[in-house]
């Protein structure tokens, strides 16, 4: 924008506009790169750092401690169906129906099976250790979160309160840079309505006419009178008790933003106010005559709300 205003020229009202509209994005781009900076070192950063290292290391003792369960769980349902066997194996056998060899046989069983008992209940002491010492590690680290918790309660803190002051910086600029443009438009008005009268003066078409319309003295310039326009209105100086509204086609409007005047031509607005609205011939049409009370001025169309 800013090559664009020298291009154009930075003298004329194009160019010094888009100088103010570039600077404004200017410090919106430095604002938005100190927002990121920010969040990236108080919050993600922190954020990646847990992430990739504690986090990762507590998930992975839980899925340790999580097999240590599915053992023990698996060495309490050996020890139950060795124990079960045992004492299938170790009743007492009825001597009238049962042979001799097959009491024999249950004894020899009972005995393997008291040994199967003895086997599952080293292997569940075993496996109930390494349990209980990975859920200690895995209780250790879980009970250290409760700080990290704690830090990363601050670090979010702090990267919504950077994101508000970054909106906040935003809002201001735009609103800066509306105000410096609306003040542009109350000079280019004036400059227009310079323009509009010296253009469209008439030329005497005789001496009758001439003498008619030319001042005694010939060093003042002759300002032509445009019907219902009030002089000091063609030469782009408007005195608001001299404005008188037009018979028809004043307007209610609603006022969208407030409106801070650059000069006494101009009409300070009040958001969601009402107020009277009428144009002059030659003016420009993004400006509007306002009348609030005894109160006139001119106000900027891009303000207001027309209603019918």
């Amino acid at each position: 924008m800013t090559e664009a205003a020298n291009d154009f020229g930075p003298g004329t009202p194009y160019g010094k506009t888009l100088i103010k509209v570039g600077e404004t994005q200017r410090r919106l781009g430095a604002a938005e790169r100190e927002f990121i900076h920010s969040a990236s070192i108080n919050f993600l950063t922190p954020l990646r750092n847990f992430l990739e290292g504690d986090w990762r290391t507590i998930s992975k003792e839980r899925r340790i401690l999580q097999n240590r369960r599915l053992d023990l769980d698996a060495c309490k349902a050996r020890l139950k169906k060795a124990k079960a066997a045992e004492a299938k194996a170790a009743a007492v056998p009825d001597f009238q129906e049962t042979r001799p060899r097959n009491y024999v046989l249950s004894a020899s069983a009972s005995a393997l099976w008291s040994d199967e008992v003895e086997k599952a209940e080293h292997e569940l002491r075993l496996t109930q250790t390494e349990f209980d010492r990975q859920a200690e590690v895995t209780r250790l680290l879980l009970e250290g979160i409760s700080s990290t918790h704690v830090n990363h309660l601050r670090c979010l803190h702090e990267f919504v309160e950077s994101q508000t002051n970054y909106y906040a910086q935003c809002y201001q600029f735009m609103l800066d840079l509306q105000k410096q443009l609306g003040s542009s438009k109350g000079e280019i008005f004036s400059g227009t309505f310079v323009g509009n009268a010296d253009s469209t003066s008439p030329a005497p078409s005789s001496p009758a006419v001439a003498a008619a319309t030319l001042p005694a003295v010939p060093t003042i310039p002759v300002v032509p009178t445009i019907v219902g326009v009030p002089n000091t209105v063609a030469e782009g100086v408007l005195n608001p008790n001299e404005v008188k509204p037009p018979a028809s086609g004043t307007r209610k409007a609603r006022v969208l933003y407030d409106y801070e005047a650059a000069d006494s031509t101009e009409l300070a607005l009040l958001a969601d106010e009402m107020i009277t609205v009428y144009s002059l011939p030659g003016m420009d049409p993004d400006w509007l005559i306002g009348e609030r009370g005894n109160q006139k001025g001119k106000v900027p169309v891009t303000y207001l709300e027309l209603l019918s």
